[in-house]
């Protein structure tokens, strides 16, 4: 009997029986994959524990597979036939004699029956018992246990009946704004704000289906909007000895299409009146499900302090890093202690904060590109390593970025004694980092740390849309003459690029067309001895070259010297200046292509993933903005959009392909040409 056909008195009544036991394990599987599998491998280690890792066909070399003391296999690239498989994973703890998983975060951590397919095969599932996870992991149905638990909740609609027709009567009875959400999601999948009734149907749609696709369930709740509020999260602690206490609190409110983009400890925003009110709730709600092990309560706080509990994740958080570093406790290695009986160790008296930590993403994501995810190959990783500076992460040079999986790449977290050390180190941080060959979000995560807003404690979930809709960092422009410059740089000293020697007395000048994001410039570079003057349209440079290598260069520009990364893979180069990740291409040598013009007529896959909805057909007039084709990548959906008005000449996509990066799907004749072509 699933929770949804049971009574309050039965699900209370088997959470008593389901309450796990104590009980002694030698071996842990870690059923994840990236950053938190290296993670939990690390603590796991710590504490004597042997570890097995478990990859996909794509993950072989993955650093969690190296980390591991065993290894297996359990399926094809995609996570649904490999970490989402509950058979391959049961079957690899058992060859491996693993008597404890693991779950990490997404994937199969909050999957009821993945916890009790491990417990029928007498395997301890490192997390709460079955029927918390299916009570909590039900956004309905834990919003009616919050409710009954005198939880404060925001007004909305949880109900079972789920047709169209109802959730647009009940949508007009709770009011615009309204938030649409998937009922078993999280992560922003399966989530849209609604202002206007008109968009509510559509709204549904696409929530709905994202909703199937991510977590296999269609069930959707609605709730009024609060709109600009601060999400913050209290993390709590059971044992399972029925103590249960939580460890302060963490903002979360910069979102970006509800997903987390910074976390901090304690919360800028909390007093200690709040904290103790929201703490002991987040207790409440852990206790009326009976609750064993780490788990999260969110809640959203209003500009009065007013608080509405949001949902609660049954697992370890991404951002448990800051509250680590507050408290000074291993999180990872509670879990594992509580889950082989031991009692907490520390009282709600006991718990103490100190200092200040906050977390940034870093995500494969272009936010030139409407934060597009990206995949490639990852040429230069490298992170500053000093005082109050912790980075989880879990790639490595020579990793491929693929479309398979979230493009979460690592987390950077910096504490200090005080709010603005932690933020000053972390954005010191960010600007450091190296990394090459794939489009990352790191210079958008420094303007966000330095932002005044952000600053002064002033963000909400409004943060973004507020200061970034049309920041420069989140523009696609043109580059600056000094990327240009030294893009052209390293063509022209390159071996390859077959120069004569340096010591020639002679100025050597050649011109190069470089195509960056389709658009090709043309740049006139100088050089005699060390010193390159560049042009480019009315602009120019000088660069005095300092020192290079395979992957770093040195060069002073108006007397400043600075450093920059670089990969040069045959006619493409991946290029980190700190105004950006760039690809650039040398198109010096080939024709112009006859259909530049017309290249807005070509609907191509934004990156790997497979055709969700084809929304058109030959013949079709369309017009500019039109959605063509829906398709998925990186666990999201993205609507390609035809860039002019014409007519649809060809269909090249069908709903299940799998298709590639750049594979062209629609093409779209101008009226202009149809008419000539007619």
């Amino acid at each position: 009997m699933s929770t949804e056909q049971m009574t309050d008195k039965q699900i209370k009544e088997t959470q008593k029986r389901e309450l796990l036991k104590p009980s002694s394990f030698n071996k842990i599987l870690i059923a994840n994959r990236g950053e938190i599998a290296v993670r939990v491998i690390r603590t796991a280690r710590n504490l004597g524990y042997r570890t097995v890792a478990v990859y996909s066909e794509a993950d072989k070399n993955a650093p969690h597979v190296l980390a591991a003391d065993q290894a297996v296999c359990v399926g094809p690239a995609t996570g649904g036939e490999s970490y989402l498989k509950i058979d391959n994973i049961i079957s690899a703890a058992n060859k491996t004699q693993a008597d404890a998983i693991h779950p990490g975060y997404g994937f199969l951590s909050e999957n009821a029956d993945f916890a009790r397919a491990c417990e029928a095969e007498g395997i301890r599932f490192i997390g709460p018992n079955a029927s918390a996870i299916e009570l909590m992991g039900s956004k309905r149905l834990s919003k009616m246990a919050m409710l009954e638990a005198g939880i404060p909740c925001i007004p909305g609609y949880q109900g079972e009946e789920q047709s169209e027709h109802v959730l647009l009567e009940k949508a007009a009875e709770v009011g615009f704004p309204i938030m649409v959400k998937a009922s078993a999601g999280g992560g922003g999948r399966g989530m849209r704000l609604v202002t206007e009734q008109s968009e509510l149907a559509a709204q549904i749609k696409t929530a709905r289906s994202e909703a199937i696709s991510a977590f296999g369930s269609g069930e959707l709740i609605l709730e009024r909007a609060v709109l600009a509020p601060r999400h913050i999260e209290i993390q709590i602690f059971a044992d399972s000895t029925g103590n249960t206490i939580y460890l302060g609190e963490r903002d979360c409110s910069i979102q970006r299409r509800h997903q987390k983009v910074v976390e901090e400890a304690p919360s800028p925003f909390v007093d200690e009146s709040l904290r103790e009110r929201m703490g002991e709730a987040a207790v409440n709600a852990a206790k009326a499900c009976g609750y064993q092990g780490a788990g999260t309560v969110e809640f959203l706080v209003d500009q009065d302090k007013n608080f509405y509990f949001l949902e609660m994740n049954t697992r370890l958080q991404v951002e448990h890093p800051v509250t680590e570093l507050i408290t000074s406790v291993d999180l990872v290695e509670w879990q594992l202690r509580i889950a082989a009986g031991e009692a907490l160790p520390l009282s709600q008296q006991e718990v103490s904060l100190d200092g200040h930590a906050i977390e940034v993403r870093l995500y494969a994501e272009d936010p030139r590109q409407n934060f597009m995810p990206q995949t490639g190959h990852i040429f230069v990783w490298q992170y500053p390593k000093r005082d109050g500076l912790r980075v989880d992460d879990g790639i490595a040079v020579g990793d491929t970025v693929s479309a398979h999986y979230d493009p979460m790449l690592a987390k950077v977290i910096a504490h200090g004694p005080d709010r603005a050390t932690a933020a000053r180190r972390l954005a010191s941080a960010i600007e450091d980092i190296q990394l090459v060959g794939v489009n990352a979000n790191k210079r958008f995560l420094l303007n966000v740390l330095r932002h005044p807003a952000f600053i002064n404690a002033e963000a909400t979930t409004a943060f973004i849309e507020q200061h970034f809709t049309e920041h420069a960092s989140t523009q696609n422009t043109a580059p600056a003459i000094s990327t240009l410059a030294r893009a052209a740089m390293i063509y022209f000293q390159h071996p390859s690029f077959g120069q004569p020697s340096w010591s020639s007395a002679a100025p050597q000048v050649y011109r190069f067309t470089l195509k960056i994001n389709e658009h090709a410039y043309s740049v006139q570079i100088q050089k005699q001895e060390d010193s390159y003057l560049v042009k480019s349209e009315a602009q120019e440079t000088e660069l005095t070259l300092v020192s290079h290598g395979a992957n770093q260069a040195v060069v002073v520009e108006e007397g400043i010297r600075q450093g920059f990364s670089y990969a040069l893979q045959n006619k493409t180069l991946f290029l980190d200046d700190g105004s950006g990740h760039y690809r650039i291409d040398d198109i010096t040598h080939i024709p112009a292509s006859v259909s530049e013009q017309n290249a807005s007529g070509e609907i191509n896959a934004v990156m790997d993933g497979v055709i969700v909805d084809v929304l058109v057909k030959e013949g079709d007039a369309v017009e500019a903005g039109q959605v063509m084709v829906v398709m998925e990548a990186m666990k999201m959906e993205h609507q390609l959009q035809a860039l002019s008005t014409g007519r649809v000449t060809e269909v090249r996509a069908a709903i299940g392909q799998q298709v590639k990066s750049k594979q062209q799907l629609v093409t779209i004749s101008s009226n202009e040409k149809a008419q000539n072509d007619a």
